[in-house]
C-alpha cells in the first residue's frame, strides 16, 4: 500500500509536495540510518508506520501556528509534522550531534524554511515560546511538562506520544483538561492549553 493510501485511510489529506518531500526523507533516512544508527527500523513499511504515527494526531488536535518537538531523533514526529504543515513555524530540539546533522541535511536538501533545528537540551533553550509542545518517547509526562516550561506560552498545548505507562504518568502529573486517543500500541496524550 502506498503512503498516500495509508494516510488517506486515516483521514489525512496532504499536498502532493508532501509526498515528494517524504520520499527524499525516506531515502536519506535509509542511507544515513544504517551508518549512524538513527533508527532501529528502516524498512519502508516501518518508516511509513512512523510517519502515520507522527501525523495521526492532526486528525483530532486544534490548529497551531508554532510547535517545538523535544528529542526529535531521526525526525519523528517533529520533522514529519513540519513537512505536513509548512505554514507552521517548527522547532526541533535535539541534543545529539549525529541526529542534528541528519536533520540539518534533510532541512537543506528540501529547503525547509519553516524549520529551525536547535542542538540543545530543551531546558537550555532561551527566547522561544510556542503554541504546541510535542514529544515522542522522551521521558515521563510530569518531567516533560517541567522541562518545557521555559518554551511554553500562557495557552500552549501539549501533544505527547506515549506507550502503555500512561496511566501511572497521569496520576503522577495530576493533569486535568486532557484527552487520550489510543491507536494500536500508541496513546496520544493531548493537553489543551
Amino acid at each position: 500500500m502506498t503512503l498516500k493510501n495509508i494516510l488517506e485511510n486515516h483521514n489525512l489529506k496532504l499536498e502532493d509536495s508532501f509526498y515528494k518531500d517524504i520520499e527524499v526523507f525516506v531515502e536519506l533516512l535509509q542511507k544515513w540510518g544504517k551508518i549512524h544508527n538513527l533508527s532501529g527500523r528502516l524498512s519502508r513499511d516501518d518508516i511509513y508506520e512512523n510517519i502515520l504515527d507522527s501525523l495521526f494526531p492532526l486528525t483530532f488536535i486544534e490548529n497551531f501556528s508554532s510547535f517545538a518537538d523535544i528529542g526529535t531523533g531521526a525526525g519523528y514526529p517533529g520533522l514529519i509534522l513540519a513537512l505536513a504543515k509548512k505554514d507552521v513555524k517548527a522547532y526541533l530540539i535535539e541534543p545529539r550531534i549525529k541526529r542534528v546533522a541528519f536533520l540539518n541535511m534533510v532541512k537543506a536538501t528540501l529547503g525547509l524554511k519553516n524549520l529551525i533545528i536547535l542542538q540543545k537540551r530543551v531546558e537550555e533553550v532561551e527566547d522561544l515560546k510556542v503554541q504546541l509542545i510535542t514529544s515522542r518517547a522522551v521521558t515521563n509526562t510530569k518531567l516533560l511538562i517541567e522541562l518545557t516550561k521555559n518554551i511554553k506560552q500562557e495557552n500552549s498545548s501539549y501533544l505527547f506520544y506515549k506507550g502503555s505507562m500512561l496511566e501511572n504518568e497521569l496520576e503522577e502529573a495530576k493533569l486535568n483538561n486532557y484527552k487520550i486517543v489510543s491507536k494500536n500500541e500508541r496513546n496520544y496524550l493531548y493537553i489543551k492549553g
